[in-house]
């Protein structure tokens, strides 16, 4: 992927290509390991403001702050370089038409829950209309990352390190424009063209680690040392940092590619693979189970009261995940596969008929 001669970004590399079921293993249990993080984060902290005080779930979502995000989009950067010199219109339509149907989709869906019942019709439309240029509530994910597929595309005949110079530059800026599409960008692209950029590097030490777990285990750990160390150390004052909380970015990514190399081939390995294969599809339906439960658990006294409020964070959590794969499950190739499959008529490229899967964004 990186050319002496040019030093540029260029096709797939024999390690991308020639990956095989052991490399996909470990970014499945990545994508997993990161998909119940974030859900981790948005359980736990919207129980502890509905109930007004921390749980132990805290310590965790804490120490995951600086890295889940970083680490998920580095790894969804990692196969690009299968389709990057795709045609425009194929590539449009898998990278940007693809994410722009779902988002779209889901970013009603979510209104409705949460607009309607407040505002009435009004109050939606103005969300609706809003979120087409804010990102709505917890779907900014999906929109940015066609944001990150086109830019890449036109930048890839570019050096590689005067764009991992730009993209190092704009995250360590200090800037806070307001608007979630530009600040986002300005901080987490450096970590989706990182992945992109050091693909085969990724997985060629991806593969040494397959070979010697006991190896990974200890850089995860030592990694995740690190991270500890600097959040508990500096407090909240570790993500004000922006040089830190870049390094933390890298460091804290490293390690959770590292865990994911380490238990990849284990029972809980099996689990985080399970669902980073469905990675999207727990992003884009966590919200309403995680919401029900949550007002289950204050409504009825039990968070705070029988049940202390780490544990019923847990609980929302694992409520979270679960139930959008039993969706999934239930829906099958149903008449409601559509809010999980892309149809023909959202399609740009020349396929049969039929709909289309959703895709991990790799």
């Amino acid at each position: 992927m990186l050319q002496r001669g040019s030093a540029s970004v260029q096709a797939p590399p024999r390690a991308i290509s020639r990956a095989n079921g052991e490399r996909m293993a470990w970014v499945d249990a990545a994508k997993g390991l990161c998909i119940i993080l974030v859900v981790m984060m948005h359980s736990t902290l919207g129980l502890e403001a509905a109930l007004g005080r921390e749980g132990w779930l805290h310590t965790v979502v804490a120490f995951a702050q600086p890295f889940r995000i970083p680490a998920f989009f580095l790894t969804a950067g990692l196969f690009l370089s299968r389709t990057i010199d795709a045609p425009w219109r194929r590539y449009l339509d898998r990278k940007v038409l693809h994410f722009v149907y779902f988002y779209l989709l889901w970013m009603l869906i979510q209104s409705a829950v949460k607009s309607l019942p407040a505002g009435g019709p009004a109050a939606m439309a103005h969300d609706v209309a809003l979120a087409l240029v804010e990102p709505f509530g917890t779907l900014w994910f999906i929109y940015l990352l066609p944001i990150f597929f086109v830019v890449t595309k036109l930048a890839r005949r570019a050096p590689v390190w005067i764009i991992l110079a730009e993209a190092i530059a704009l995250n360590l800026w200090p800037h806070e424009t307001g608007w979630t599409a530009i600040d986002e960008f300005m901080r987490r692209y450096v970590f989706f063209f990182a992945g992109y950029a050091f693909a085969p590097w990724f997985f060629a030490l991806a593969e040494r680690g397959l070979k010697a777990p006991d190896i990974a285990t200890a850089i995860a750990g030592a990694c995740f040392a690190l991270v500890a160390a600097a959040v508990f150390g500096l407090g909240g004052d570790a993500a004000q940092i922006q040089t830190l909380a870049l390094g933390l970015g890298v460091v804290g990514a490293a390690g959770l590619l590292s865990a994911a190399v380490a238990a990849a081939h284990t029972r809980l390995g099996g689990v985080l693979r399970y669902c980073g294969e469905r990675s999207i599809v727990i992003y884009l339906a966590f919200f309403l189970p995680m919401a029900a439960t949550r007002i289950l658990l204050v409504k009825s006294g039990l968070a705070g009261g029988a049940i202390d409020v780490g544990t019923a964070s847990l609980m929302v959590t694992a409520c979270a995940v679960v139930t959008p794969l039993i969706l999934r499950q239930l829906i099958g190739e149903g008449a409601l596969r559509w809010l999980f499959e892309r149809p023909a008529w959202a399609r740009l490229a020349d396929r049969p008929a039929g709909a289309e899967p959703l895709r991990h964004p790799a």
